[in-house]
């Protein structure tokens, strides 16, 4: 049987990357931690980290071991907070971590549709890209988080994802420009055109399409934030390829988003959820308002 304080111990460790600065978090010594996760060993018949004078790097069963404190230790935080919502009657909580753009589009119309649902929830809303906000629901800091993809996702064990929607990647421009008045365009019409870059991801996405057009993008500027670039577009300072659901309905009049020809580049936004051992009627609440602010 794996003792769940030491698996404990094990995902501080993991989390700090040395048995000291563990053991500090943890108000032990570091000698005490070191202890704990050799006996962890022993009675796994395995090493769970690697020991090196510059820290501790988990193995593959250690990374196992941590997956699962993560799961119990969410497990135990949500049944501690259902068992005090039992206590008190209240209606219950609710915490959803989204990207900003999703977030935007989806969540407005989702939250009005449950307070009236449930009058007495309490929502809280989190900001945080898809690779953060995935940690957070397996670790019971939120209960669903709003995601985008490109290509298939696996969320990882002990969640759940629900597609909600497709996400197309259009090429924005300003109402002037020559080509605006197209219906669609081809990247390689593109080619000496002055970019704007958006996020990592979104990024990769355009230099994929421009290299696989025979071309290598002129990038004028570097932006995260979506508002932002289109507001440097809509000054003349260059075009981006930009999801639709980012697309600001404020600069539709100065703006053109225009589809590229097939294969069009697409991005995807659905929900994560967990696994849990009880039933969540809140999550399924979420959920079916998120269809339905999708189809409004």
């Amino acid at each position: 049987m794996i003792d769940v304080h030491r698996l404990r111990i094990l995902r501080e460790v993991a989390e700090q990357g040395s048995f000291a600065r563990a053991a500090t978090v943890l108000r032990l010594t570091p000698s005490a931690v070191s202890q704990q996760v050799a006996a962890l060993e022993r009675s796994l018949g395995r090493p769970v980290v690697e020991r090196s004078t510059r820290g501790v790097r988990l193995t593959e069963p250690g990374r196992v071991l941590v997956e699962a404190a993560e799961t119990v230790a969410a497990e135990l935080s949500a049944a501690q907070l259902r068992i005090e919502q039992l206590a008190s009657g209240e209606a219950g909580k609710l915490t959803i971590a989204t990207f900003t753009s999703g977030g935007q589009r989806l969540l407005p119309a989702t939250l009005t549709e449950l307070a009236a649902a449930h009058p007495d929830i309490e929502t809280s809303v989190l900001e945080f890209e898809p690779e953060d906000s995935l940690g957070m629901v397996r670790s019971g800091q939120a209960d669903a988080a709003l995601v985008y993809h490109f290509g298939t996702i696996d969320p990882g064990p002990g969640l759940t994802y629900t597609p909600l929607m497709d996400d197309p990647m259009l090429i924005v421009l300003p109402r002037t420009h020559p080509l605006a008045g197209r219906t669609s365009l081809r990247m390689a019409e593109l080619a000496d055109e002055r970019w704007i870059q958006g996020c990592v991801d979104t990024g990769a996405v355009a230099d994929t399409q421009a290299a696989l057009a025979g071309f290598q993008l002129r990038v004028a500027c570097r932006s995260t934030d979506y508002l932002f670039t289109q507001s440097l577009i809509s000054a003349g300072q260059g075009i981006s390829l930009i999801p639709s659901v980012a697309v600001s309905a404020h600069l539709a009049d100065r703006l053109a988003a225009i589809p590229l020809e097939a294969p069009q580049p697409m991005r995807y936004i659905g929900a994560v959820t967990a696994h849990r051992r009880w039933p969540q009627p809140l999550v399924g609440s979420l959920l079916a308002a998120l269809h339905n602010a999708v189809n409004a």
